[in-house]
């Protein structure tokens, strides 16, 4: 996408505390703002499904990039928010899970690279959180 590209999502109140939100993509999510979030993920903790699918995106790319042998990926996104409104992010934690033969350099860097340059998420998120990372090899996993 070029720079200054502007992408509009449209988010209709549906009742109660839930909203229909159309992405810029046409797919629909329904976002749920009670407590209980029955009728869909809370517009916060949806931020952390979208850190660990921006990350993992990366981190796949990267490594079949390096000719690495990923069979398997999954990350959990943990996080602390503020206690006081807005009660944004102030804290996360990514744990990645990687299955396949590995170099863990090769792992270690790509990790890095979504961290710190290609995340668009996470390099939202860390303007007000601490975002820290590690990662388990699952498996033999070594090269």
């Amino acid at each position: 996408m070029r720079e200054g590209t502007m992408r509009t999502a449209t988010v209709k109140w549906v009742g109660d505390e839930k909203f229909l939100a159309t992405m810029p993509s046409g797919k629909e999510i329904q976002f749920d703002a009670a407590s209980a979030h029955e009728g869909g993920p809370g517009p916060m903790e949806a931020l952390l499904g979208a850190l660990g699918a921006c990350t993992l995106a990366d981190v796949a790319m990267i490594l079949a990039k390096k000719r690495q042998k990923l069979e398997s990926l999954e990350v959990t996104v943990s996080g602390e928010r503020a206690t006081e409104p807005p009660e944004v992010w102030t804290k996360i934690e990514i744990v990645y899970r990687l299955g396949g033969t590995f170099d863990e350099k090769a792992v270690s860097h790509a990790i890095e690279l979504s961290q710190t340059k290609y995340c668009s998420v996470a390099a939202m998120l860390g303007k007000t959180a601490k975002i820290t990372w590690r990662y388990e090899i699952r498996g033999e996993g070594r090269e």
